[in-house]
């Protein structure tokens, strides 16, 4: 008689006696086949298996139950299988499979509701032991340490899985992968704009035993959340929310009180999460679906800081009593944003109500390409059309509270910003940036102000941003006004090109190259280049400086380890301007002989071929 004898955790925490039996898809069975003079065994596990990594045993017994042979050495991992109907993250579109759990790179979206950029992220959920280290997190976690064997057992549930990855992504609890930090410099560490994705950190952290890598800001939590969803077998996206609020009080309130010489903001003018879709069996029927989990460190959720998963349906429905973080969630796309001036007495007094501006244009990068899905009508039902204020000039960008208009365009190196106050015959207007400020009473009801780079070069945001505040009182009202704006500075283009084709394990050129657009020379450029074709991070250190309009350039060969569609991202960083990237799209096919073997199919009446193989 055989028996398959199942081990799973380091100290054997669970352990599962497979006997033969015929079928059923809520227990572990295996079955056997005879072929010549061998039997085939065939292990079947249940579709709500514990996820990990197993070790096989075959025993041969003997009718009294003695064992006569024992065969060792075989082990297994089991993930999450969003094919089968029966497990809880199952996902019926093969489109939405190819792109949430087997794509390994992708887009994130940055920037402003009115100016949106992106940039490309190695998710690399299936390099070289990530899969490993992926356990790894899941086994250095609060709960596996304090009670192993209880953790090990909920391991089949992706509920519990998603909301340990929210925690152990950041560091700020226990042995997380990420520490966190908002503001430069970036001591004994990375910035984290400098990162182009998970696979460098995920590593990092395992080769350290569990050393927090340094730092992290929203996008690259979500991105290395993302990639250890992905790699257990759970559907996962990445969104931005485009302003971002962050409600500490729970009042779906945020309170602003404008000093004119403040850093600190209540709002992110964007912020990073993951979906993972999955079936929420403990809650109430209607909550399947897409969960929101977030792993920056904000809030903390039954005393750790973690977020999520929370039904994104809850949110658009406002139903704010389900688990986890409804109530959180639910403000950070949804809140008012009130703006408050301190007056000379003490007192605060209430400028102006923003009830629009938060939660727009919730975004992920589409299945269909690399392009951008809007997603906001999942999160929230449309609110109107906004009553935006009207003009005879046209300016890219404007934002407008009561009457109080700011317009802002940028030419060469200097932004030009335009104030337009309507109601009165003159108005005492008030305008400052970090490092200058005018105040006027002028007439004709406009100003223009200009700010050149010299002013503002060293006060810009990593993210290429600059937040204007415009304030005006008016003779005879008692209500003063105020508007608020991100300007986004223009990016500079960094080409990567691929020369010649390119074939697995054989070598290829990226040639890479960049030209300074500012007016001040660039110290301390490197490049740094990563992606899905190669196993290792390179760097090109360049010498010297690059003077303003200098083109450079660098050729960097590789050879690419697996075949088909992939990609080659590249970021630049100096000691002026940072976060500049690059990627390259590149067919990788397998030579056999002289000629490229292809598999052929037949789909409907198209006869498809892929050159991959």
């Amino acid at each position: 008689m055989i028996f398959f004898l199942l081990d799973l955790g380091k100290r054997d925490e669970v352990v599962i006696k497979v006997q033969r039996e015929s079928g059923g898809a809520d227990h572990w069975w295996f079955s056997q086949q005879a072929a010549q003079d061998e039997v085939m065994l065939t292990l079947h596990s249940p579709a709500d298996a514990i996820i990990g990594q197993y070790r096989l045993a075959v025993l041969v017994m003997s009718p009294d139950g003695h064992i006569v042979q024992k065969i060792e050495g075989v082990s297994f991992h089991l993930l999450f299988n969003p094919w089968n109907k029966d497990d809880a993250v199952y996902l019926p579109e093969e489109s939405h499979l190819q792109e949430y759990v087997m794509n390994e790179t992708g887009i994130i979206y940055r920037g402003t509701s009115e100016y949106i950029s992106s940039i490309p992220w190695n998710y690399g959920q299936f390099e070289d032991n990530i899969m490993d280290i992926c356990f790894e997190v899941l086994d250095n976690s609060r709960e596996a340490l304090k009670n192993s064997k209880m953790d090990m057992e909920c391991r089949a549930d992706p509920v519990y899985i998603s909301r340990i990855i929210t925690a152990m992504v950041n560091s700020n609890d226990d042995h997380g992968v990420l520490a966190g930090s908002w503001t430069p410099p970036y001591s004994n560490g990375v910035a984290p704009s400098k990162w182009t994705g998970s696979v460098p950190i995920l590593r990092q952290w395992s080769s350290t035993r569990a050393r927090a890598v340094k730092y992290g800001q929203c996008w690259v939590f979500a991105g290395v959340a993302c990639t250890v969803l992905r790699c257990l077998g759970i559907p996962t996206r990445l969104i931005t929310n485009f302003c971002s609020a962050h409600d500490v009080d729970g009042n779906l309130c945020v309170d602003v009180v404008d000093t004119f010489n403040s850093r600190q903001d209540s709002t992110w003018n964007f912020h990073c999460w993951v979906e993972s879709w999955m079936r929420r069996d403990d809650l109430p029927k209607g909550n399947d679906g897409w969960q929101i989990l977030d792993p920056t460190p904000q809030e903390r959720s039954d005393g750790v800081f973690c977020c999520g998963p929370c039904p994104v349906t809850a949110i658009k429905e406002g139903n704010l009593q389900v688990k986890y973080d409804a109530p959180f969630v639910f403000a950070e796309v949804n809140a008012d944003i009130t703006h408050w001036r301190v007056l000379p007495n003490g007192q605060r007094q209430k400028v102006y109500v923003d009830q629009k501006s938060v939660g727009r244009k919730i975004s992920t990068k589409s299945v269909y390409g690399d392009f951008r899905e809007d997603l906001t009508v999942l999160y929230k039902y449309p609110e109107g059309e906004e009553n935006w204020c009207q003009s005879i000039l046209t300016f890219p960008y404007k934002q407008c509270s009561g009457s109080l208009l700011l317009w802002f365009d940028t030419i060469a190196e200097n932004i030009y910003y335009l104030l337009f106050y309507s109601d009165a015959d003159d108005a005492a207007m008030f305008f400052q940036t970090p490092l200058t400020s005018s105040s006027s009473c002028f007439l004709g009801h406009r100003e223009v102000l200009r700010l050149r780079f010299k002013d503002y070069a060293k006060c810009t945001s990593e993210h290429h941003l600059i937040r204007v505040k415009a304030f005006a009182e008016a003779q005879g009202q008692n209500q003063p006004l105020m508007t608020v704006a991100d300007v986004p500075l223009s990016v500079p283009e960094l080409l990567v090109q691929i020369q010649g084709k390119a074939v697995v394990k054989q070598q290829v050129t990226a040639k890479i190259s960049f030209t300074n657009p500012l007016p001040a020379p660039l110290k301390g450029g490197v490049f740094t280049v990563e992606g899905a074709v190669t196993n290792n991070i390179s760097t090109f250190l360049l010498r010297g400086e690059i003077l303003p309009g200098q083109k450079v350039e660098v050729s960097f060969p590789f050879s690419p380890i697996r075949t088909g569609v992939r990609k080659l991202l590249v970021d630049f960083d100096s000691d002026r301007l940072m976060d500049v990237k690059g990627t390259a799209t590149l067919v990788v096919r397998k030579i056999t002989g002289n000629y490229i073997r292809g598999i052929s199919g037949i789909f409907g009446n198209f006869h498809l071929t892929d050159p991959f193989v």
